[in-house]
């Protein structure tokens, strides 16, 4: 049995010994991926997708990158419309989605290597993808319900709250979280500097003064009980002294969700997705939420307003529900990007699914 943070080498696909298979190629994607500094989920998430269609080709006797046409490609897309899961249900518009951008993505290094004369991949035809919004949003008091769940008598409840409340006065994601290192957070400033986000990009957002007491409260009662001597700093901690995984952290989540009883489901993504909306009720502009949640661009918003942190923090200050004490919220533009903010939230929360 594999030791534990040890990755069981997958099987692969075909003959292994032959250098022009499709497996071998997707090999030299991905390892080129890794010298293009992309992000270790981007090229875990794209082998998955790849080997996926690799095995399909497979089943039908396609084992080379030149057996591969447009129409082929397009038949393993029917294949994806007609597909059902355990459940009998369909896979969603996002989901075929999803399995075909690596094929573009590794179809179009192949022809800019010269490993094939041309991309099949160029000219197929995506599905359109729905502009959903979220099937789950909090009230203020359901916010405060679920938040309120942990046994604060216990050293994982105050933990779990401090978590909570970090999710819900940030929207960061899972994984920004998971990441999460004790420098990270400044108490003076009421910043946290989330490194290497989605795309490998730095941010500092401003985190809420409620989130901070809870945050610190952990660090001073609970967390010195956690480490060990090969501690690294990382924030949240689980009682085995290791960071969280991401399925560890969203089942945490999702349990305290379903005690709260308030007949909605969800998970991390849930807070994320709740602090922008009760943000733009309260009157942020959704440029500041686009700042707050590490968005570069929203479709159809052409140019990025960038925000300083202190007027962020400002903003923050005044529009987030979880306060110390009541302020007054700023006078602001309404946004007019918050259909596409939403719909990019959407997207990460499939994503994350």
């Amino acid at each position: 049995m594999p030791k534990k943070g040890v990755k069981t080498p997958k099987a692969p696909i075909g003959d292994p010994n032959d250098p022009e298979s499709l497996y071998n190629y997707m090999q030299r994607f991905l390892r080129w991926q890794a010298e293009k500094n992309y992000s270790s989920k981007t090229i875990e998430n794209r082998e998955v997708y790849l080997r996926y269609f690799i095995q399909w080709c497979d089943e039908r006797g396609l084992a080379k990158p030149q057996d591969i046409t447009k129409p082929i490609i397009e038949r393993y897309q029917r294949y994806l419309f007609l597909y059902r899961k355990k459940d009998g249900e369909p896979l969603s518009t996002r989901s075929q989605h999803v399995r075909v951008v690596p094929i573009r993505a590794w179809f179009k290094w192949l022809a800019r290597q010269n490993y094939i004369l041309y991309n099949p991949a160029s000219d197929i035809d995506m599905p359109r993808l729905e502009r959903r919004l979220p099937k789950h949003i909090l009230t203020v008091d359901e916010s405060e319900k679920i938040i309120n769940q942990p046994n604060i008598q216990t050293p994982t409840g105050i933990r779990d709250r401090a978590i909570l409340e970090t999710l819900y006065s940030t929207g960061m994601r899972r994984m920004e979280l998971i990441n999460l290192k004790l420098f990270d957070i400044d108490a003076d400033r009421g910043t946290v500097m989330v490194r290497q986000g989605k795309g490998k990009k730095d941010r500092m957002i401003p985190i809420g003064e409620r989130a901070l007491r809870w945050v610190e409260k952990y660090q001073l009662e609970v967390r010195p009980a956690l480490t060990m001597p090969s501690d690294e700093g990382t924030l949240f901690l689980t009682h085995l002294s290791e960071a969280f995984t991401p399925n560890r952290l969203t089942q945490m989540v999702r349990e305290y969700i379903d005690a709260a009883d308030i007949g909605k489901r969800g998970s991390c993504h849930l807070f994320r997705h709740t602090m922008a909306t009760l943000m733009l009720e309260n009157g942020a502009d959704v440029r500041f939420i686009q700042a707050m949640l590490g968005h570069v661009s929203l479709e159809t918003t052409q140019i990025y307003t960038q925000v300083s942190i202190r007027k962020l923090k400002d903003i923050h200050t005044a529009t987030h529900p979880a306060k110390m004490e009541r302020t007054r919220a700023l006078d602001m533009e309404e946004g007019t990007d918050e259909e596409n903010l939403f719909t990019a939230l959407a997207a990460e929360g499939a994503e994350e699914e």
